[in-house]
């Protein structure tokens, strides 16, 4: 920061101070997609690598059906007491479950307790991450000067995508050092202890927050009863702001929770080159996100949501069909990247553009809840629905399929949303 004038310091170090948290939750919540193919291993035991496989990945679904009921009450929370306040209890319920999954003995030891507890765990994390993205989200929102939204609010998701980088060279690396039977034995946990170890560092940054000043000038902080009486005035247009997001939550866990197990079972690729591809994928997002942002900035949101809406809707089964057919390391990075691009692309501008859609009096509900169900609907089944499209169809190229219908809702909810002059 040497050399910035003191007030862009302080920015930068509140963008740091929020996104901090941000990265810890995704970091734990994603390393369990990343690792499905061990945590199956420990908790799912089955003579069908296919059952074990989607049990795991129903887990990881599992902890999205939560993220509603956290948006509204923890979103509910930051609405009325604060960003701050509401940001550290998110990020404690977080740890909570990180912990669970981090120490919880295999089911050779406990028996049926132990994908209990793996299921509390993933369900406590869906709770808290159901209003840590909004309450992130609105808190960029509000401190970001003018004309600068889509560049700040950027930062959510690129925090998100350093996670994905994180958590691919963990997999990287221990994949190098260890055997398969020590990574499906104990090497899966690695991650989750340090993300336990991290959690102090997070949490002595976060309390250094600052409220933001939209928050502390309101004339009246509404009541709980008023949150949820205007969220139900306004659950028409939240639904179709989730439907918005629905693209950016598809795309997000298939170019990253997904990637591993589709490079390995489909690919035929390395456990090292799987998460190698994976890290990649994340250094892309998080370069690719603020500039997009601030193309956002320049030029608006509505034509960056129409047009990458719409190469996803032409390009992913292609793309996806060519790489099948063409099965290389090189090419899956191709592919994978020109994901990155769209999924870019769109997020930059879909982020910012549901801060400034929702009501001010009820923002962080409001987004979390649209994002909350788009994610628990869409997002978080997208492994397991991509496994079962393989499975099924026995097309290897049919989880594009999936992002095409995606691609498509999300363009045409747009079209609705800035016909209606809302973009």
């Amino acid at each position: 920061m040497v050399g910035f004038p003191m007030k862009k310091q302080r920015q930068w170090f509140k963008i740091f101070n929020v996104t901090s948290g941000n990265f810890f939750e995704m970091f734990d919540f994603m390393v369990f997609g990343m690792f499905a193919h061990m945590i199956a291993k420990s908790f799912f035991p089955s003579s069908s690598p296919y059952l074990s496989l989607m049990l795991s990945f129903v887990t990881f679904g599992t902890g999205f059906l939560m993220r509603p009921i956290g948006a509204l009450v923890l979103g509910g929370f930051i609405d009325k007491y604060g960003r701050k306040r509401g940001l550290l209890v998110t990020l404690g319920l977080m740890a909570f479950g990180t912990f669970t999954i981090a120490f919880t003995p295999d089911y050779s030891q406990i028996g049926v307790a132990a994908p209990l507890l793996i299921l509390f765990g993933r369900l406590i994390q869906g709770f808290s991450a159901g209003a840590e993205l909004g309450g992130v989200s609105v808190y960029l929102s509000e401190i970001a000067p003018a004309g600068r939204k889509g560049f700040y609010v950027s930062w959510q998701s690129a925090s998100q995508q350093l996670a994905v980088v994180c958590g691919a060279l963990f997999g990287f690396v221990l994949s190098k050092i260890l055997s398969i039977e020590q990574m499906a034995g104990f090497g899966w946990r690695i991650p989750f202890i340090f993300g336990c170890l991290v959690i102090p560092v997070v949490f002595f940054l976060r309390n250094y927050l600052q409220e933001t000043e939209s928050f502390k000038h309101a004339k009246h902080h509404p009541s709980i009863n008023e949150i949820i009486k205007n969220t139900l005035a306004n659950f028409p247009l939240i639904a179709g702001c989730s439907m918005m997001v629905m693209l950016t939550t598809v795309s997000f866990y298939m170019i990253t929770a997904y990637t591993p197990t589709y490079a390995k079972d489909v690919i035929h690729l390395s456990g090292a080159k799987a998460f190698f591809i994976t890290m990649c994928i994340g250094l892309a997002n998080f370069i690719f996100l603020p500039l997009m942002g601030t193309l956002s900035d320049k030029v608006g949101r509505k034509k960056p949501l129409i047009l990458f809406s719409g190469l996803f809707v032409l390009t992913a089964y292609p793309m996806l069909n060519w790489l099948v057919h063409n099965s290389t390391f090189n090419h899956m990075l191709v592919v994978e990247l020109w994901f990155s691009l769209l999924y870019a692309g769109y997020n930059g501008a879909m982020v910012v553009a549901l801060t400034e859609i929702v009501p001010a009096n009820i923002r962080s509900i409001s987004f979390s809840f649209a994002y909350s169900i788009a994610t628990a609907i869409y997002g978080g089944f997208t492994p397991a629905i991509a496994t079962n499209l393989i499975h099924f169809t026995d097309n290897p190229a049919s989880p594009a399929l999936w992002l095409t219908i995606a691609g498509a809702c999300s363009l045409i909810t747009v079209l609705i949303l800035g016909n209606k002059k809302l973009l």
